[in-house]
């Protein structure tokens, strides 16, 4: 199951940056939406995978870091912590590094408690690589794709694999031929890609490395057949312009609004609500 813990693009009252929930310890980007997770759910995050490095797609990992320390410590204390994995690549890595967990924005959470026993540990990913994350509590392996994006900092993609097809997600992205080209041959079961801007604002979306209702009919017409389409991180209170500007441009698709709340069920299409 995918959680959809935040999809817009900034904050408001009941609007939460891009975060999403693999199963229970798995996730993809760590927006302010993962303080929609209980202490307890938040303790079983295993591992994040993070599409690039700007402030809405990372800012709760220093948060969360420093919220499960105690949760996460077995038997033997600190001695017994269990990690949580940070999947990123490496220009995203060096940024956190630099510039949030160095000692001036936020402490070192890759060192502390200790050097040898960090709560959190760093690993760099490749575009085009298979992650593989083990089954866990009756679930089956997950595996996770890594797509290309194309932004203003190096970023990604992700898609899932589930017994419908690929649940992808585009991550901020602009016109991006390589997306197209690494999912031809592939069942995209779910396609949740963002539209950042209305039309009013394409020039915006260009120079910021965004979709524009336009520009993302453009990228649409290079799917095969007919895929539900998912848009994600519109400004808060501009969902419902960004969607009529898109539907009016792309009558092939079934087009819908990323929900907060929503859960994609992997073997059973998805649903509303929390």
């Amino acid at each position: 199951m995918i959680r959809v813990l935040g999809c817009h693009g900034s904050i408001a009252a009941r609007c939460h940056t891009t975060a999403f929930l693999l199963d229970d310890d798995i996730l993809i980007d760590a927006g302010s939406g993962v303080g929609e997770l209980r202490l307890d759910e938040l303790a079983r995050v295993d591992h994040i995978l993070l599409t690039h490095s700007h402030l809405d797609h990372v800012l709760s990992i220093p948060l969360l870091a420093d919220t499960v320390i105690k949760l996460r410590q077995g038997a033997g204390g600190l001695n017994d912590l269990r990690p949580i994995h940070v999947h990123a690549l490496p220009e995203t890595l060096d940024a956190l590094r630099q510039h949030v967990f160095n000692g001036v924005i936020w402490p070192d959470f890759t060192r502390l408690p200790s050097a040898a026993r960090p709560i959190l540990v760093l690993h760099e990913l490749t575009v085009g690589a298979e992650l593989l994350f083990p089954a866990r509590g009756g679930l089956p392996d997950r595996r996770v794709h890594v797509l290309p994006a194309a932004h203003t900092v190096p970023a990604v993609g992700y898609a899932v694999e589930t017994p419908q097809g690929w649940w992808v997600f585009t991550g901020d992205t602009g016109p991006n031929p390589a997306l197209w080209q690494a999912l031809q041959g592939h069942r995209i079961a779910q396609l949740v890609i963002e539209t950042a801007f209305g039309n009013e604002e394409a020039h915006l979306a260009q120079i910021s490395g965004h979709l524009s209702p336009q520009s993302l009919a453009q990228e649409l017409v290079q799917l095969d057949g007919e895929v539900s389409v998912y848009i994600t991180h519109p400004k808060p209170g501009e969902v419902p312009a960004v969607l009529s500007q898109i539907r009016a441009l792309d009558s092939r698709h079934l087009i819908e609004p990323l929900r907060e709340g929503q859960r994609f069920h992997l073997t059973r299409g998805t649903e509303g609500g929390a």
